[in-house]
C-alpha cells in the first residue's frame, strides 16, 4: 500500500448511549482505502453499538463520524448505503419469506443497471456456490451459515466502498467459519475495504492489516494485525492463553 493512504472512514471521540447506558465512551479509529480492519473485544465491549452508530442505526451522543471526508452524523442507514457504506448486521437479518435470488436483488435495490445487476448475481453465485444450488429456496429455511453467506452477498450487491461485518462467524460450525473467513479474504482481495467486528480474535487478527482492541466502550490497543495476534496481553485476554 502506498504511503498516501486515503481515509474512507474516521471516527472521532465517539460516544453512544441507550437506555441510560453509556456503551461507547469516546472512541477514535480510522479505516484507510483498501484495508481490512478488525475491531475485537469481548461480549459487551461496545463493538456492535459502535457499528450501529457508524451506519446510522443509533444516534451519536458526542463526537463525529466522517465518511469520504464529510460528517455523516445523523444520516440514516438508507442514505449511507447509497453512498457505499454498508453493514452486514449481527444476526444476518435476511428476508426469510423471500428466495435467495430475491434477497440478492434487494441488495441491488438502489441500482438501476439491469445488466450489471445480473452480472453481479452471477458473481455472488460464483463466490457462494451453495446459494446458486438453492437460488429458489426461501431464505428462512436455510442454515445459519448459508444465511450468513446470503447476507454478505446481499450487501455486496449494493457495490459498497466500505463493508462493515458485525460478528459474521457467530454461532456457526467450524467448517462454516472457515468458509466465511475465506469469503472475507476473497472480497478484500477484490478491493473492497472492510471493517470486521469479531469475537473470534485469532481469526479476525490473522486476516487484518490493522486491529483495534475494545474494552468497556474504549479502544485500549491498536496495531498491526499480526503484532496484536502475537501480543501477550491480547493472547491472555482473548485467546485463552
Amino acid at each position: 500500500m502506498s504511503n498516501a493512504k486515503k481515509t474512507l472512514l474516521k471516527v472521532s471521540s465517539l460516544k453512544v448511549g441507550y437506555g441510560g447506558i453509556q456503551a461507547v465512551k469516546g472512541v477514535d479509529f480510522e479505516v484507510f482505502e483498501g484495508e481490512l480492519i478488525s475491531l475485537i473485544g469481548s461480549n459487551g465491549a461496545g463493538k456492535t453499538t459502535t457499528m450501529k452508530a457508524v451506519t446510522g442505526g443509533l444516534p451519536v451522543k458526542e463526537g463525529d463520524i466522517e465518511y469520504l471526508g464529510k460528517s455523516i452524523k445523523g444520516k440514516g442507514a438508507w442514505d449511507l448505503v447509497k453512498e457505499g457504506l454498508v453493514m452486514v448486521p449481527e444476526g444476518r437479518g435476511v428476508f426469510a419469506r423471500m428466495t435467495i435470488t430475491e434477497n440478492l436483488l434487494m441488495g441491488a435495490y438502489i441500482r438501476d443497471d439491469k445488466a450489471g445487476i445480473a452480472r453481479d448475481i452471477d458473481k455472488m453465485f460464483a463466490l457462494f456456490p451453495r446459494l446458486k444450488e438453492r437460488k429458489d429456496q426461501l431464505a428462512g429455511t436455510m442454515s445459519g451459515g448459508e444465511q450468513q453467506m446470503l447476507a454478505m452477498g446481499r450487501a455486496l450487491m449494493s457495490q459498497p466502498k466500505v463493508l462493515l461485518l458485525d460478528e459474521p462467524s457467530m454461532g456457526l460450525s467450524p467448517i462454516m467459519v472457515d468458509k466465511i473467513f475465506e469469503v472475507v479474504r476473497d472480497v478484500y482481495a477484490q478491493g473492497v475495504t472492510i471493517l470486521l467486528v469479531e469475537q473470534n480474535a485469532s481469526r479476525a487478527l490473522a486476516v487484518a492489516d490493522r486491529g483495534y482492541v475494545m474494552e468497556s466502550g474504549l479502544i485500549t490497543m491498536t496495531g498491526n494485525g499480526k503484532d496484536l495476534l502475537n501480543d501477550p496481553k491480547v493472547r491472555a485476554a482473548y485467546l485463552g492463553e
